[in-house]
Formats: C-alpha cells, structure tokens, sequence
C-alpha cells in the first residue's frame, strides 16, 4: 500500500498551528511580563537587560541569527535579530519594545508583574503596551517555521529597551547599527485598534509641548488678611489666565486644526460611542463626556489640540496657610493635532497668556521649541492592500485608519528616517486596556487574531514584488 502523500503546508496550515499552539504563545507572553524591565527606574535597569537577554535567547532558538543585545553607553539595550534566507523577497522589519512603564502608586487588582486573566482578559503591566503586540510576531513566526521550515520573506527584529522613557536613544542606535533597520517595508507594533472587533491602521499622532507659565507680584509672602484686597493675588492671576485658554467646555480655543471634510466623514466609522468612552477614561457616575460640537468624537481625541495641567505650584492642603503667594507657576502639557504648525501653536499660546495680565501681575511664558513629534501619514501602495488582505482574513474586515491621540516619539523618528517606506502601524491595545495606568490588561481574543493577521501578513507582503509606498 503506497504511503499516504503529505500535502504541501500552505499560509492556511501555518495560520492552523498558530491558533492549536496559541496556549503556549500565551504563556511565553506571561513569563515576559512577570519581568519587571521599568526603564525610568533604575532600580530595574537589570532586569531590561535580563529580559533583553531572554528575547534574544529565544529568537536565536527560533532559527534567526544575528540575534543579540546592543548596548551604547548611557543607554538601555535594544535586541535585534534577523532571518535572511528568502532571496528575491522583500525584506519586512518588526519594531516593538519590551519595557515598562513603572507601577508604584497604582492600585491593582491583581499583582501588576504576576499575569492574571479575568472575564477574556489578560491583566498586567505591558500586557498589551508593547509586550503583546511583539509577542504575536514571535507566535506568528514560529508557526511558520515549524510547520513549512521556512518563512514567506526576509524579517528583521528591533526590540527597544527604552520607548516608555521617549526612546531618547533609538536614533543613535540606529546610527551604531543601520544594518539592522535596513528593510523594505516596516510594522511598528505599539498601536492601537478602534474596538475589540475592528483593527486599526494608525495613520495620524498628536504631537507634545510643554509650556511653563509664571506669576509674579511680591517679594516675598505676606498676610491675607492685612494686604488681601489690595495687592494681586498670583494664585487667582495664574488660575484666570489659564482659564483663557478653553472654552466652556474645556477644550483649547486656539488654534484649533483644520480638518479635511472626507476625514470626518470617514471619522464617524469610528465605534467611538458614549459608553466606550465613559469606560475607556473611567467617567465617574454622572459624568458625561465633553459634547461632540457636530463633529466625530475622534476628531477631537485624534485631529483636534488638546491641553491639560500637569504640575502647579498652588498650595496643596497640607500646605496651608493664610498668605499671598509672591509667585505661581503651572506647567501645561499640550497636544498639538497633525498638520498644525508648531510655531504658530507656541505663538498664538504665547499672545493670549501675555496679553492683559489680571490683576497687573508680571507674567513669563516658557514654550519647548523641540519639534512636538505630530505625524501625519498617508498610506499608499501594494503593502497596505496586502496588510488590508492579511488582516480581512484574520478579523473579518480590512484595517480602519485611525489616529492615536497621544504621543509615540519613536514613530515620528521612523517618519522623519524612513518615510518612503510603507510604515504599518498596528498593535494589540484597545479602548479598554488602560495603558500606563493600574490594571492594564490585553483582550485574548485581540492577542490571537493578531498573530493569526501576522501569519498572513508576512505572506501577503513576501508576494508583493514592489513594496515601496508610490
């Protein structure tokens, strides 16, 4: 009796092993996350560098090689690792970090380095920010391997060590080792989806700048009974001024970003209801989101400036006193929306803090003149339709362009070096993860279609003979 003929593995055999092994790229995710690589602590710089180890450790037992730690001084490590065995194919760059933001002063519900799942999720700190997003690549790649020996095209790996601290160092890494980013097409996996049932194409970042405003009137503190009435009180001075700056309903009022009619047509498709963000930003009982003014609530959070105080000098409880301060100071955080100039936002900040000082007092105005990071990308070309393939055959549905509203340093840094290459955007994080903040957690069923969308991913791109964006 003749032997029975092995068919020949297909993309939709490797997408079958991923989802049968998917219980062990579960827990090869929980053993990085019990890792607590802080990297604004230095307490925990060895433990980056252990975990850095570790992942180069492994993606060497994966099959890659090359793969290593590379260290620069005065800076936390990145891990790179390469598998260049697929001649004529093009060549598909993975970006992710694996460092932590810090957990002190949280309250959680389960311990923040020890992964815990409740009701489908999985919850510790970088579950999802980036640990996840990096990991279903790792899974997506191995399934590949072990079930065809062999990978749909040339992939390189850059894990960062030091993204939660603004990726200070990245470009000097990529100076030190251009070799290592050299590619043909780049996923950047730090990223957001719209909802839990819709992947997201990030296309758009709000940029940040820093702004310091003082008040100054007296030379030293003196009694408010005696001299209150009479003298200006800077506390109530700095409060008014910055009060200017909004309208009733607490958004900026100037500038505000022009934004292309097609763009807020297409913003509406956004599953950004009253309850996603009452639960997303944890709205007290009785709160309301701000209203939506006829616009799409992701205009606001994606294409619109924004501006919150992050730090004053006014007096907290546990400082009293009955006196006049003789000076206060606040220092404002301010989104600044893609396509907005960053002069023109600084000057027309600058103009209405100076003009008519209340009460008289003396008023300074420090703007950070370092480029805010706002990115506006348009994506275009054979990658994005291959990426919209991969991802109908893993979610269902093509990816949804949309922004992210805060602010991701290294992806303006890859704009700026690499922006005529396709850059994919994506990740694992969605409204309910709670990124940065206590009881982070990552959707399981998120985690696998990612890696199942990674599966096809690679495939779709290593048949696409041109990747570059035209």
């Amino acid at each position: 009796m003749p032997t029975a003929v092995r068919p020949e593995p297909t993309v939709d055999s490797v997408a079958t092993r991923a989802r049968a092994h998917f219980p062990e790229a579960l827990a090869q995710l929980c053993d990085y996350l019990r890792i607590p690589a802080i990297s604004c602590e230095p307490a925990h710089a060895a433990d980056v560098r252990a975990l850095a180890a570790r992942v180069a450790g492994d993606l060497a037992a994966l099959g890659f090689s090359g793969s290593r730690v590379c260290e620069l001084p005065d800076a936390l490590p990145i891990v790179t690792a390469e598998w260049l065995k697929a001649p004529g194919k093009p060549t598909i760059l993975i970006y992710g970090h694996l460092d932590l933001q810090p957990v002190k002063g949280e309250v959680w519900d389960s311990p923040p380095h020890e992964p815990t799942v409740r009701d489908g999720r999985l919850y510790a700190r970088g579950a999802a920010d980036d640990m996840g997003g990096w990991v279903s690549h790792l899974a997506a790649l191995g399934a590949w391997l072990a079930e065809t020996g062999t990978l749909p095209a040339n992939i390189k790996l850059v894990i960062e060590g030091e993204e939660e601290i603004g990726s200070p160092n990245l470009e000097r890494f990529m100076d030190a080792f251009p070799e290592a980013f050299a590619s043909d097409v780049m996923v950047l996996t730090d990223c957001e989806n719209p909802s839990t049932e819709l992947p997201g194409l990030t296309t758009s970042l709000r940029g940040l700048m820093e702004c310091t405003v003082r008040c100054e009137a007296l030379e030293a503190d003196v009694h408010s009974g005696l001299w209150g009435g009479m003298v200006p009180d800077v506390s109530l001075a700095l409060v008014t001024l910055l009060a200017r700056l909004v309208d009733e309903n607490g958004r900026l009022k100037s500038p505000r970003a022009e934004v292309p009619p097609a763009w807020s047509t297409a913003a509406w498709d956004v599953p950004l209801t009253t309850e996603v963000i009452r639960s997303g930003a944890h709205l007290c009982p009785g709160i309301e989101p701000l209203p939506t003014e006829g616009a799409p609530p992701a205009e606001h959070l994606w294409r619109q400036p924004a501006i919150t105080i992050v730090s004053t000098t006014l007096p907290t409880i546990d400082r009293k006193k009955n006196a006049l301060r003789m000076s206060a100071e606040a220092i404002l955080s301010v989104r600044v929306a893609p396509g907005q100039d960053d002069d023109a936002v600084r000057d027309a900040l600058r103009a209405e803090l100076l003009r008519d000082a209340p009460g008289g007092v003396k008023v300074t105005v420090d703007i950070s003149t370092a480029p805010s990071g706002a990115w506006l990308y348009t994506p275009k070309g054979p990658a994005f339709a291959a990426a919209d393939r991969a991802y109908v055959k893993a979610w269902g549905r093509p990816l949804l362009q949309v922004g992210v509203g805060g602010s991701i340093p290294f992806v303006a840094l890859f704009g700026r070096r690499f922006g005529d290459l396709p850059l994919i955007l994506n990740g694992v994080i969605d409204p309910q993860t709670t990124a940065h903040g206590p009881n982070e957690s990552l959707h399981i069923g998120v985690f696998e279609k990612a890696i199942i969308a990674n599966v096809y991913l690679y495939d779709e791109l290593g048949a696409v003979g041109d990747l570059v964006r035209r």
